[in-house]
């Protein structure tokens, strides 16, 4: 591995494994539950009013819709009493031409009336649409229930906003599938010769071609062959441009892709390899400038054989993981056992074996005890058919990539098949978890994605890690706040937060003896884009105000789930505590969803 790093994107058995497919038949489309276009905006025409169980209004429709006629007087609007709803609640019109300053009014009037428990819109729902990506139908690793890895449903919470990840691979090959979501990377390769841009390391990290002329030139037993594109292949799964109504949907497609190049002409140096992960992850490396964008995910689907992990490596790599990047490495395609590859072997990474679309190990894929998690890596052909050919391009790994046979020509989609496909499926998943909940360590990380990860529905001889991730599951898991065990006081009225106001929201604690504890549990459930707007404050029912969140203008993924610990053994326990939410800047709105105090 000192010598040199292989790709790792198809089986090391093939020769042309990365050759152009012909055209697939078209899998069965990801079913219409799954969305992630933008719902219309409907007027709110009713209310949903719940009332406390022991008041009249509860259990009598006559007092219910005396209630409503007093409600109209108070706020001079035209509302109605409609009917009871299975759980208990009362509908209540609005009539028409109800503007949104009404319907805030209508609702501050009900919350403030003590028989009632809660009070919501009765909002529109709608058959919810998937990507318009033209290729979409085709991406079964995405969608399908066998062999697919569950993403759409993930949508719905994260699409990997505010998180950067960089490829360490061939560097970037131009692709208007994939250019909006690109960010600066660099070129690590120190021979000018492997880099093919007559000037070695620079900061330009353009794909200048890995094909080799002739048999033998990269060492005895090579082949000659076409480049590969591989890191723009690998990038498309990860992060390509989604809802643009051309190509692919990436399974990030929020967050930012930073090609890092570190394999030319022959492969590349792990010293390269090693100093890229250095960089990508925000550390120092003698003579190159400070990256400006820190990748919190590292995909490095390249390795070769060692039965250990060279110390360049695992230094690497620790100092990446100390600074809170996740790195995913991939199993390799040699049908063996992984422990004999690297960086695959290493401690401190997710280690990522592939499955084919119905489930099984794919006959490539390196196995063992190494192997962390397994992720769709596709199937051109059969074990049994000839090496070289593409038989099965619809159960390959759709992608991004280049037509040129060696320099860069026209951007295309093709598909492939390895190790090298199913890692970034696993560093997409890891942007998406990084997203959803920004302080995820990279051991977090990985825990989440293999307890949540299913058995294969197929077979895998020699071990697959955990199984196969599931994006839905994983990201369900990470955001979903549970409140320790102990006496838990919930408020779960929505509160809206306009743009650039203070929003708060009451508990009233009662029944607790002397003062709060010194880990005083707020659990904070908060949709809202831009979370890096929002300040949260813990007020005290004298006052005091413990900050719990501050803003930042560079956090731009969505939501605040989380539960802080607060020393709050200073105050009475017993009197109304109130979360206060200051939203700092315009723009994005969001509300506060609940939240809980555990005493």
């Amino acid at each position: 591995m000192v010598a040199g790093a292989a790709i790792l994107g198809a089986a090391a058995t093939t020769s042309g494994a990365f050759a152009a497919a012909p055209a697939a038949p078209t899998p069965k489309p990801a079913p219409v539950s799954q969305a992630i276009q933008a719902l219309p905006s409907a007027p709110v025409e009713k209310l949903i009013v719940t009332y406390k169980s022991q008041a009249a209004e509860a259990g009598s429709n006559a007092a219910a819709q005396s209630d409503t006629a007093e409600k109209a007087a108070k706020t001079g609007e035209k509302l109605s009493f409609e009917r009871r709803l299975a759980a208990g609640a009362a509908l209540v019109d609005l009539g028409d031409g109800t503007t949104k300053q009404d319907v805030t009014k209508v609702m501050d009037a009900f919350r403030a009336d003590p028989a009632v428990a809660s009070v919501e819109p009765d909002i529109r729902a709608y058959a919810m649409a998937t990507p318009n990506d033209t290729e979409y139908a085709k991406q079964w690793d995405l969608f399908e229930a066998t062999g697919g890895m569950n993403v759409p449903a993930a949508w719905d919470k994260t699409t990997g906003s505010g998180v950067t990840v960089a490829v360490i691979d061939t560097g970037y090959a131009a692709h208007s599938d994939l250019a909006a979501n690109v960010v600066a990377g660099y070129d690590f390769i120190s021979s000018s010769a492997d880099a093919r841009d007559s000037n070695g390391r620079d900061a330009d990290p353009k794909d200048e071609g890995d094909w080799n002329a002739t048999d033998n030139e990269c060492g005895s037993g090579s082949k000659a062959s076409s480049s590969s594109w591989h890191g723009t292949h690998v990038a498309g799964t990860i992060g390509a441009v989604t809802n643009n109504t051309k190509g692919i949907a990436g399974i990030a497609y929020g967050a930012k892709i930073q090609p890092v190049r570190v394999l030319g002409k022959c492969g590349g140096s792990s010293a390269d390899i090693a100093d890229a992960i250095t960089w990508a992850s925000g550390g120092t490396v003698p003579g190159v400038p400070a990256n400006a964008n820190p990748a919190k995910v590292i995909n490095l689907s390249l390795g070769g054989a060692s039965s250990t992990c060279p110390s360049v490596y695992q230094t690497a790599i620790n100092g990446a993981v100390s600074r809170g990047t996740t790195v995913v490495v991939a199993a390799g395609n040699s049908n063996a056992n992984t422990s004999g590859f690297t960086p695959a072997n290493c401690s401190n990474v997710i280690t990522v074996a592939s499955t084919s679309r119905e489930g099984n190990r794919s006959y490539y894929s390196n196995y063992g005890t190494v192997v962390d998690v397994a992720a769709p890596g596709g199937e051109t052909r059969r074990a049994t058919d000839t090496p070289g050919t593409v038989t099965t391009p619809e159960n390959g790994i759709l992608s991004t990539l280049n037509s040129g046979a060696t320099t860069q020509s026209t951007e295309n989609y093709k598909p492939y098949q390895g190790t090298s496909m199913a890692a970034p499926h696993i560093a997409g998943l890891a942007a998406l978890l990084k997203s959803a909940k920004s302080t995820l360590t990279p051991a977090e990380i990985e825990s989440a994605i293999k307890a949540n990860a299913r058995p294969l529905p197929g077979t895998c001889t020699g071990g697959c890690g955990a199984g196969i991730a599931d994006a839905s599951k994983t990201v369900n898991a990470v955001t979903t706040t549970t409140p320790p065990a102990g006496n838990v006081f919930t408020n779960a009225t929505r509160v809206s937060i306009p743009d650039n106001t203070t929003v708060s929201s009451s508990i009233s604690v009662t029944g607790r003896a002397g003062n709060a504890p010194a880990a005083l549990k707020v659990g904070v459930d908060i949709k809202h884009t831009w979370r890096g707007d929002l300040v949260v404050d813990l007020v005290a029912p004298d006052g005091t105000v413990r900050n719990l969140k501050t803003s930042s203008s560079s956090d731009s993924a969505d939501n605040v789930v989380a539960t802080y610990t607060v020393d709050a053994s200073s105050e009475v326990a017993n009197g109304t505590w109130k979360l206060q939410v200051r939203d700092v800047a315009t723009g994005d709105t969001g509300y506060i969803d609940s939240w809980s105090l555990t005493f």
